[in-house]
């Protein structure tokens, strides 16, 4: 199966939005030039800590005015909390102005207390969820929204067949199988009470194995693993980055009910599934991640360490040059390369 590669950010960066907007497009230009197939955005509203972007579509035209190539995912838009029509007219417009890479990812959202905000109960997600998809897939087929003179102008059918679905759960694999969808799965996910130390592959094999078993015959599975990994020309610099980075988030992941493997930064790595160090280190690390083997589309990104800006740039550089090949990445051109280093999947 030949892997596509993406960058992913939550815009992150140590600096004011409007740097962090200015930051997160140097990076996604810079994966652009290393070959990366794609660049995936996240959305937060309201915790600057938690993702810095609130807006995904206008910075999406930001950056499709800069780009070239690369395709530039949702990811994921919070659907419950907009407006479903809106989000089907700014999706068709950014996806014509970028010559048609628009991806987009969708979910449920996971912050409660922001959707009070938006005039719903954290509990009603799912069905709004799925109330507001229906009605952007209406829209984008060009079916009467309301009256039967409004349908959505310009109508992109076609982005029907772009949308991925985030879960943490097998019923959601169904869902986006039986729909025919894109599958996202997360850098990392809570696991259950009392078993810190379980695999992150041991609990989304089973949601993969739920959404290729409800896929309708003959629709091409799209499979994306978001994976965290910080690659870095020095080990020790890297790992000083990493417990910076990691004991940063500790409080609040254990304020939410969460529980550590323990209180090392090793400990730190494992909770958090991060992949961090050399090329070879983190080469090895991924290689236990089964995963990545059933994988479409492999996307990585830095956070939660969230090194300074220019050790992400020199990252998506090693990244591309070095790991991504060693994972089944067959490169920009798709072009074997001698001498390239394969991983052998456990």
């Amino acid at each position: 199966m030949t892997k596509r590669l993406g960058f992913f950010t939550r815009l992150l960066d140590d600096a004011p939005a409007g740097e962090r907007y200015r930051l997160a497009a140097e990076q996604i230009i810079a994966a652009e030039r290393a070959g990366y197939d794609s660049a995936w955005i996240a959305q937060h509203h309201f915790h600057e800590w938690e993702g810095g972007l609130p807006s995904l579509f206008p910075f999406l035209g930001f950056v499709a005015a800069r780009t070239s190539r690369i395709r530039l995912g949702t990811g994921v838009v919070t659907l419950p909390m907009e407006a479903p029509v809106r989000v089907a007219e700014d999706a068709a417009v950014i996806d014509l102005l970028s010559g048609g890479r628009l991806e987009v990812g969708v979910g449920t959202g996971g912050t409660p207390a922001s959707f009070r905000a938006f005039g719903h109960a954290f509990e009603d997600r799912g069905a709004v969820y799925a109330r507001h998809l229906e009605t952007v897939l209406k829209a984008w087929r060009g079916e009467p929204l309301g009256d039967a003179e409004n349908r959505l102008y310009p109508a992109t059918p076609w982005l029907a067949g772009r949308v991925w679905q985030a879960t943490f759960s097998v019923a959601g694999g169904i869902r986006a199988g039986r729909a025919g969808d894109g599958l996202l799965l997360s850098r990392t996910q809570p696991r259950p009470a009392g078993e810190p130390a379980l695999a992150l592959d041991t609990i989304q094999n089973p949601i993969v194995d739920a959404y290729l078993a409800a896929l309708p015959d003959g629709a091409a599975p799209r499979i994306m693993a978001s994976r965290s990994l910080f690659v870095a020309e020095d080990r020790t610099e890297a790992l000083r980055l990493a417990e910076k980075g990691l004991r940063r988030v500790v409080d609040k992941f254990v304020a939410n009910g969460h529980q550590l493997r323990g209180p090392t930064l090793k400990d730190l790595i494992e909770t958090f599934d991060v992949h961090v160090g050399t090329p070879d280190d983190v080469i090895e690390s991924l290689s236990g991640d089964t995963i990545l083997t059933r994988a479409t589309d492999l996307v990585f990104q830095v956070h939660s360490v969230d090194p300074p800006h220019p050790l992400i740039l020199r990252s998506i550089e090693l990244t591309a040059e070095k790991v991504a090949p060693a994972l089944g990445w067959p490169g920009p051109a798709a072009a074997p390369e001698a001498g390239r280093r394969v991983v052998n999947f456990r």
